[in-house]
C-alpha cells in the first residue's frame, strides 16, 4: 500500500472520516428487531427479508463473479496459478484510511475479467475505457449500512469537496443574468451601487420645501430626470421613483394635497420632514454583500442583481450527468406483456435531475449488459453518473460487480432507509461518483432525494445546512452539515413561511394526521399532502408504487420505530410543491 502522503485532489480523506464514523455508529446503534414488510403497505423488495434486510456480502477473491453476477465454483488450478494481487490504495487519495475494504474481485491483478455480452459484441473499447479508470477491486469503506442522515451528508461533502478541490481548474462562469438563471452564485453579490443610488420619491405627488401652503411651479419631475432645486414655499409635481430634487422637505401624495384656484398647494393632512421619500443607501451601500456564495440564481435575485448594477454573473456550471437505465425488462412504450414492464424511471428522472440544476449529457438504455454497463460508466466523462436498478444482489444485478472492475470505492453500500434501502454511492474515479438507485419507482426517488440531490448541491457550490437532521440513526444525537434537499418552507406559519432559505434555515415540518408504522431500525419516507401545517400519510406508499409520490406535497422522514398523530415531522419538498430537488 502507498505508505507516503500524496495529493488529495477531491477532498477523498475527509469524505471516508465521514463514511468510517457513520458505519461505526450504524454497527453500535442498529437494533435486530424483525421488520414485518407487509405492515408498512410495501409491495416488494422483499428479497433481503430472509437475511434480516441487511446486504449480502461482495463476493471474495476465493468466490469469483460470473457473466450473470452469481457467484461461481472457483477453478482450482486456475486460482493455484494465479492469486489474486493485492489491491494498491490509488497514491492519488493520500494515506490509506482506517476501516475494512472488500478484496479485490476475482481475476483482478491477473488476467482481466471476462463478460459476456448477451449478444456476443467485443467489449474491447469498453475494456479499454475501464482500463483507463485504474486498478481493479472495488473498497467498501465501513462495515455497516449507512443511517439515512448520514448518508445525505456522505453525499453533501462528496460533491464538497470535489468542487473545492478542482475550482482552480473549474473556474466561475461570467454569464449574462437570464443564462445565470437557475445556478449557483461563485462569488458573494456586492452592490456595485448604493440602492437607491439617489433620493427618491415612493408616491406620486408633488414634492414641496419647507412649511405650507406651497406654490405650484409648473414644471414637473417625471422618472428619470433630475428637478431643479426648490427654494421654501415652493412644490413641483413628482412621478414615483423620480429623483428628489435638492432642499426637498417631503413628498405629499396626490390624495393628500388640494390645489386652490391661484395655483397653491394646501395639504389635507400633517406634513412629517422626509415623508414618502426613499432616502439615497435604505437597501445598501456600495460593497455590501446582498447575497453570499452559494446562493441559487433566482428570477429574484436576476432583479436584485440589475438593480445593484451588474451586467453578468460569475456562477458555477451545472454539474453534469449521465444517465443509465438498466433492464431487459423495461418497455418504452405500449402495454406491459409477457413479464415486461414500461420503464417509468427513465420518463420521470432526466427531468428530475433538470429539476435538481444538472446538465443531462446522456440517457441511455443499457439493458442487463455488464460489458455494456461498464464501458458507459469507464467512458463517461459526466461529475455524476446515474443509474437505475441492479444494486441488489440477484441474478442480474450487475452494479455492485462493475464497480468492483472498474476499481471504484464504495462510499455508501446500501441505506437505512425504506424504500430505497439498495442504494449506493461510489467515487469511480477522481473528481467522478455514481449513484446507484434501486429499480422500483418510489425507492429510486428515495435514493435522488438521499444521493443524488446532496451531491449535486455539493458539486454545484451551495451551502451546507446546519442542525439536526430527523432521520439519523438512533443515540446519534445531532448531524451537522447536512445538505439541504428542498427549496421553500411547507408552513403556513407567516414567519417561519417568509424566512428565507440558507446554511441556518430549518428543515420544513409539518404534524401528521394519522400515525405511520416505523421500521425497526430503518428511517421511512412517505408520501404525505401537506395543509395548514398539517400532513396526511398518502397510500400507495410501496417501493414500486408512483401513485402516491405523484400526488403528494413531500416525503415525511419518519424516524426507526414510526411517529403517532400529532408528532411532528421533518419534510422533503417535491418540485411541483415549490421544493425538494432545486437549489432556491
Amino acid at each position: 500500500m502507498s505508505g507516503s502522503p500524496a495529493s488529495d485532489p477531491d477532498g477523498f480523506d475527509s469524505v471516508l472520516a465521514l463514511v468510517n464514523d457513520a458505519s461505526a455508529r450504524r454497527t453500535r446503534d442498529e437494533p435486530s428487531a424483525p421488520y414485518d414488510q407487509e405492515a408498512d403497505g410495501r409491495t416488494g423488495d422483499a428479497r433481503r427479508a430472509a437475511e434480516g434486510d441487511r446486504p449480502r456480502a461482495r463476493p471474495s477473491a476465493e468466490e469469483p463473479v460470473g457473466a450473470a453476477g452469481l457467484t461461481a465454483e472457483p477453478d482450482a488450478a486456475r486460482t493455484a496459478d494465479k492469486a489474486p494481487a493485492a489491491t494498491e490504495w490509488p497514491a492519488e487519495y493520500g494515506p490509506e484510511p482506517p476501516g475494512p475494504a472488500a478484496p479485490p474481485a476475482a481475476g483482478c491483478g491477473g488476467a482481466p475479467q471476462v463478460y459476456e455480452a448477451p449478444d456476443g459484441e467485443a467489449p474491447a473499447r469498453e475494456a479499454a475505457a475501464a482500463a483507463s479508470h485504474g486498478p481493479c477491486g472495488a473498497r467498501r469503506h465501513g462495515s455497516a449500512v449507512t443511517g439515512w442522515a448520514e448518508a445525505v451528508r456522505v453525499a453533501g461533502r462528496a460533491g464538497q469537496a470535489v468542487r473545492e478541490r478542482t475550482s482552480a481548474v473549474r473556474p466561475a462562469l461570467e454569464l449574462p443574468p437570464a443564462e445565470a438563471l437557475g445556478l449557483v452564485l461563485a462569488r458573494p453579490l456586492a452592490a456595485l451601487t448604493d440602492l437607491p443610488p439617489f433620493d427618491t420619491s415612493a408616491m406620486d405627488g408633488w414634492a414641496v420645501a419647507g412649511p405650507g401652503p406651497w406654490r405650484v411651479r409648473p414644471d414637473g419631475v417625471l422618472a428619470g430626470q433630475s428637478g431643479e432645486a426648490l427654494a421654501d414655499g415652493e412644490a413641483v409635481p413628482i412621478a414615483t421613483g423620480a429623483r428628489v430634487p435638492r432642499d426637498v422637505t417631503a413628498v405629499v401624495r396626490s390624495e393628500h394635497g388640494r390645489l386652490d384656484a391661484h395655483g397653491g398647494l394646501h395639504p389635507t393632512r400633517e406634513v412629517v420632514h422626509g415623508q414618502d421619500i426613499r432616502p439615497r443607501a435604505q437597501e445598501c451601500r456600495t460593497g455590501d454583500t446582498l447575497l453570499p456564495a452559494g446562493s441559487a440564481v433566482t428570477p429574484a435575485v436576476l432583479g436584485l442583481a440589475a438593480a445593484a448594477g451588474y451586467d453578468t454573473l460569475a456562477v458555477h456550471a451545472r454539474p453534469t450527468v449521465d444517465l443509465f437505465v438498466l433492464g431487459d425488462e423495461l418497455l418504452t412504450r405500449g402495454l406491459p406483456r409477457d413479464g415486461l414492464i414500461r420503464d417509468a424511471l427513465g420518463p420521470m428522472l432526466p427531468h428530475w435531475l433538470r429539476e435538481a440544476g444538472a446538465e443531462i449529457r446522456t440517457v441511455e438504455r443499457l439493458g442487463d449488459r455488464p460489458d455494456a454497463l461498464a464501458g458507459a460508466v469507464a467512458a463517461s466523462e459526466a461529475d455524476l453518473v446515474v443509474t437505475t436498478g441492479g444494486t441488489a444482489s440477484g441474478p442480474v444485478d450487475f452494479v455492485h460487480p462493475t464497480l468492483e472492475r472498474l476499481g471504484a470505492d464504495l462510499l455508501v453500500d446500501g441505506v437505512a432507509v425504506r424504500p430505497g434501502h439498495p442504494m449506493l454511492l461510489a467515487r469511480t474515479a477522481p473528481g467522478q461518483h455514481l449513484v446507484g438507485l434501486p429499480g422500483n419507482p418510489l425507492a429510486a426517488v428515495c435514493g435522488l432525494l438521499t444521493l443524488v440531490v446532496p451531491l449535486l448541491r455539493g458539486l454545484a457550490g451551495a451551502p451546507l445546512r446546519q442542525g439536526e437532521v430527523a432521520g439519523g440513526t438512533p443515540g446519534s444525537g445531532a448531524v451537522p452539515d447536512v445538505y439541504e434537499t428542498r427549496r421553500v418552507q411547507l408552513s403556513t406559519d407567516p414567519l417561519e413561511a417568509a424566512a428565507p432559505p440558507g446554511p441556518d434555515a430549518a428543515a420544513p415540518t409539518a404534524v401528521l394526521d394519522a400515525p405511520v408504522q416505523g421500521h425497526p431500525s430503518d428511517t421511512r419516507l412517505v408520501p404525505v399532502r401537506v395543509d395548514a401545517g398539517r400532513a396526511r400519510p398518502l397510500s400507495f406508499g410501496g417501493p414500486a408504487m408512483l401513485r402516491g409520490v405523484a400526488t403528494a406535497d413531500a416525503l415525511a422522514v419518519v424516524v426507526p420505530g414510526g411517529a403517532e398523530a400529532g408528532h411532528r415531522v421533518e419534510l422533503l419538498a417535491l418540485p411541483w410543491a415549490g421544493g425538494g430537488g432545486g437549489f432556491t
